[in-house]
């Protein structure tokens, strides 16, 4: 029987036997070659097929990209300096190394490969420039000690009364001081500022400021770091090695940043501006 070997048209107007019928992926029906495209037989679900292969595709392209296989957009070079494989594509998988944070092709993906042992890892601070930072602050807070130490061994003990030379170097820092027009005149505090060269890098080493008595230590510095030009991120967070403190030369310790700036400095007084030498640790009592 011819019947069983094909299919008639589907198509209202037609019902040919077609042997070699083709299907509409569309509406599912059969139709003869004269009416197989959409068109020719007035498709119910014309563009049917064609989105769904689009929805299809993209399915599969955003189901790769966040799976992290590898494709086309995801193709970078091997951080090898030498190597210039790209990786993360369809014939060249990328490695992750834990210790450096890097991506690196087959060949170079041991660390014995890649010199691991001296790279710096990605998004991490040298932990060596870590300990010479720590190194340099303690060492100049070091030198300001014993340059107190000494002042006040040769001293008579307790504060002395204001020599000619002291008078004059008050006169000197009320002459040259900068400070906010605003601040009342009996509320000024006269110091001279000092940025200690090994721990800050500032365009000013010294200069001579007037500040609010009232204010605290904390904004004293904020202040002070601005009239240096000494870059201040203690309000950023982070560690002590990054911080501003403040080291009173006459009182021989480091200022909390909550004490009242007129409390334990005098007029003349000399601050300097220390970098990563941490809060101030309390001595044990000398007998």
């Amino acid at each position: 029987d011819l019947e069983t070997i094909g299919a008639h048209c589907q198509y209202t107007y037609c019902n040919q036997l077609d042997f070699l019928p083709f299907r509409c992926e569309s509406c599912k029906h059969t139709f003869c070659l004269d009416h197989r495209t959409e068109t020719a037989h007035k498709c119910a679900h014309a563009g049917a097929w064609a989105a769904a292969r689009r929805k299809a595709t993209e399915t599969t392209t955003n189901a790769s990209s966040q799976s992290g296989k590898p494709s086309p957009a995801t193709a970078t070079q091997c951080s090898h300096p030498q190597c210039k494989t790209y990786i993360n594509t369809f014939s060249a998988v990328g490695v992750a190394c834990e210790n450096c944070n890097r991506q690196y092709c087959l060949k170079h993906r041991l660390g014995e490969e890649h010199s691991c042992a001296t790279l710096v890892p990605l998004g991490a601070r040298p932990a060596s420039l870590v300990n010479i930072q720590k190194q340099k602050a303690l060492g100049a807070l070091g030198t300001f000690r014993a340059l107190i130490a000494n002042t006040k061994k040769n001293s008579l003990g307790g504060r002395k009364a204001p020599t000619s030379s002291s008078v004059l170097t008050l006169a000197d820092i009320r002459r040259d001081a900068k400070g906010d027009a605003n601040i009342p005149a009996n509320k000024r505090l006269y110091l001279h500022v000092e940025a200690e060269a090994a721990t800050t890098n500032s365009k000013l080493p010294a200069g001579n400021f007037f500040y609010n008595k009232e204010w605290s230590v904390g904004r004293m510095l904020d202040e002070a770091a601005k009239g240096l030009q000494v870059q201040n991120v203690n309000n950023r967070g982070g560690g002590e090695q990054e911080k501003l403190r403040v080291y009173h030369v006459q009182g021989g310790r480091i200022l909390e940043f909550g004490e009242k700036a007129g409390a334990g400095i005098l007029n003349g007084n000399t601050i300097v501006l220390l970098r990563g030498v941490g809060p101030m640790v309390s001595a044990s009592p000398t007998v």
